[in-house]
């Protein structure tokens, strides 16, 4: 047949688009073509017509899609698949116009997923705009800095700060570009605010930030709706911790209607003490009409009709961080292990380990948690297991070639790699690779230095190997890891020297917390910017924490026991980066030390279940050694 086009053989009808003839077929195109089928089959004039004439599609495109619809093939790329997403839409070919929304969701980025989603929605190409506008809330973070984003209609912005599965490190980064976007325009848009700032979950600000930024913004404070909308997001924050804990917390009221006592006000911020005084700045409404007096008889009643009632995290920032294994007091180590529920500010038992580990690392991959080798009160550990969330159950995996305790373990680019560690005659400078496909491990490039205590996180596209000791010494060196050139390269070294630290990622920083130098368990803190290679000393904890655990979730740190060089400890505090502050939240059932910690992207609700009834970002974890000589 397309021979037969092309020699203009039997040939019944012309098309003419952009001043050039086509000769095709009819009964060819009423069967391969919709929109040609509908006009053949109707009434129209151009059914009878010898030449028919089509306006508004691009001659290029049409030659294309009218060879398609004789050999069933079409050349897609990136100079064409817009042209020939447009004439198909026309032309109503449902097979090349899906081929053409699956060329452009393959190759969308930051740069271009703006424009490709106007395109989409003026073409009504709704698989692509739909595949559109996941890139964009799974790149939000990295899309809401371009210049041209804070162009994009009302309705789009409401879109993506509306969705749950909108990727964010914290709130705080959907307050900062809803306040962007109206003051690019502000007189325009500001009549937006209201429907925007209800899209924020405000419930979920750090207490600090939201009292001392967004509480007092001048486009906040003139806006009635704005400022009933923070009076029930302040109304939900004291609900939230108030119900859980109203009978453990004394409270007193004066004839003002604003609580004069301290209490525990919760959100994403976690725990800690803060006067509600802060929240009411003399006298506390909500637009409900309830006084703070009537929760004292019924604190949900301040949300009868508050949108925050129950305002949970956006996905991106919820999670669980577990705590693993370790060894307390009796110097027995655990098998036991315990998850935060940063809802109600508490820690949960599940399900146990399959074996006893202490100085194990821990890390979560793929929806799973994973414990590598320690070592179990008698021997050094080789072997691995698996936790998933979605049947509370733990499972054995494949054992590394090395037992090790003292081992920090990092999750990159779908690999899990084993790094450091120790055993009692040396400390390791070799690193292994884990596959989870395959369920192998395999070895990879050696550290430039041993590492025994080590602390290890993955950020970007590098894994990060932060101090430990070299089996004579702490270290305040660190290297990275390049898995496409299988190479580690030193990188600037930390103000203190530490090993047992606890390391992890938050907002494109890495975080070195607490660990042993050769003396003594450290309290310091410090943060590493990979763009400037720069260390940077940051407030320090509340007491010093050596084998402590560390995990970043909601926008804040989690320090998690320790060993502060006399005892073991059950205290958990979290740093808010914002304030630069540490503050106690809800300690572990048990003082723990040399524990794997990690956050791993799963909810609670499951975790409460018996193991295998249960329905269904990287860090580092980093166990409490520094050598032979502190390990506590």
């Amino acid at each position: 047949l397309e021979r037969f086009r092309n020699h203009n053989f039997m040939c019944d009808v012309e098309i003419e688009v952009e001043g050039n003839v086509f000769p095709a077929h009819r009964y060819v195109l009423a069967a391969a073509i919709p929109y040609f089928n509908s006009m053949f089959a109707s009434d129209m004039r151009e059914s009878r017509q010898q030449r028919i004439s089509i306006q508004d599609i691009p001659a290029n495109a049409f030659q294309q899609l009218l060879e398609f619809a004789y050999t069933s093939r079409v050349n897609i790329n990136g100079d064409n698949v817009q042209q020939l997403l447009y004439a198909a839409s026309i032309l109503q070919m449902d097979t090349v116009c899906s081929a053409c929304q699956g060329f452009l969701t393959q190759y969308l980025t930051t740069a271009n997923c703006l424009s490709i989603r106007q395109f989409a929605e003026q073409h009504n190409c709704v698989t692509l705009l739909s595949s559109v506008d996941d890139f964009a809330m799974e790149h939000f973070p990295e899309l809401r800095k371009l210049p041209e984003f804070l162009m994009i209609p009302f309705g789009h912005l409401m879109d993506l700060l509306r969705s749950a599965d909108l990727k964010v490190n914290n709130e705080q980064e959907v307050f900062e570009t809803a306040m962007e976007w109206v003051q690019k325009a502000e007189h325009e848009r500001k009549v937006h605010l209201p429907e925007l700032l209800a899209n924020v979950r405000l419930p979920q600000l750090p207490i600090a930030y939201f009292l001392n930024t967004v509480k007092k913004h001048p486009l906040i404070m003139e806006n009635v709706r704005c400022r009933d909308l923070i009076a029930d997001a302040m109304s939900e924050m004291m609900r939230a911790q108030l119900t859980p804990t109203m009978n453990a917390v004394d409270t007193t009221y004066t004839s003002h209607n604003s609580f004069t006592s301290t209490c525990l006000v919760a959100g994403a911020s976690g725990g800690g003490f803060v006067p509600t005084a802060l929240f009411s700045q003399g006298t506390f409404t909500s637009t409900s009409g309830c006084s703070s007096q009537s929760a004292r008889s019924n604190s949900a009643c301040c949300t009868s009709s508050n949108i925050w009632t129950n305002c949970r995290p956006r996905k991106s920032a919820a999670g669980v961080i577990f705590c693993v294994g370790g060894r307390g007091t009796s110097g027995d180590p655990f098998r036991s292990v315990e998850a935060y529920d940063w809802r109600r500010n508490r820690w949960l038992s599940i399900g146990d380990m399959n074996v006893r580990r202490r100085h194990v690392g821990v890390v979560s991959a793929q929806g799973k948690l994973y414990a590598i080798g320690g070592h179990d009160g008698t021997n050094h550990l080789d072997s691995a297991e698996c936790f998933d969330p979605a049947t509370n159950m733990w499972h054995t995996v494949a054992s590394m070639d090395t037992r090790r305790r003292g081992i920090a373990v990092g999750a990159l680019e779908g690999a899990i790699y084993a790094v450091g560690g120790l055993d009692d005659t040396a400390c390791f400078q070799t690193v292994e690779r884990y596959d989870i496909e395959s369920d192998k491990w395999s070895p990879v490039a050696s550290m430039n230095i041993q590492r025994g205590g080590v602390g290890v996180a993955a950020l970007g596209k590098y894994l990060f190997a932060v101090g430990g000791n070299d089996g004579t010494s702490s270290l305040d060196s660190c290297e990275r890891y390049d898995p496409l050139l299988n190479k580690w390269k030193m990188i600037a070294s930390m103000q203190h020297r530490r090993a047992g630290a606890g390391v992890t990622v938050l907002d494109g920083c890495l975080y070195a917390i607490g660990g042993f130098d050769d003396n003594a368990p450290l309290p310091s803190c410090e943060r590493y910017n990979p763009e400037e290679n720069t260390w940077t000393l940051l407030s320090q904890m509340s007491c010093p924490r050596g084998g402590v655990g560390v995990a970043a979730m909601g926008g804040r740190i989690y320090a998690i026991g320790g060993h502060d060089g006399v005892r073991y400890l059950s205290s958990v505090e979290a740093y808010e980066p914002f304030t630069n502050q540490w503050s106690p939240v809800a300690t572990i059932s048990q003082c723990r030390a040399g524990a794997g910690v990690a956050w791993a992207d799963c909810r609670v609700d499951p975790l409460l279940r018996p193991p295998s009834m249960a329905m269904g970002k990287d860090s580092g974890c980093a166990p409490c050694v520094t050598g032979v000589a502190h390990c506590v």
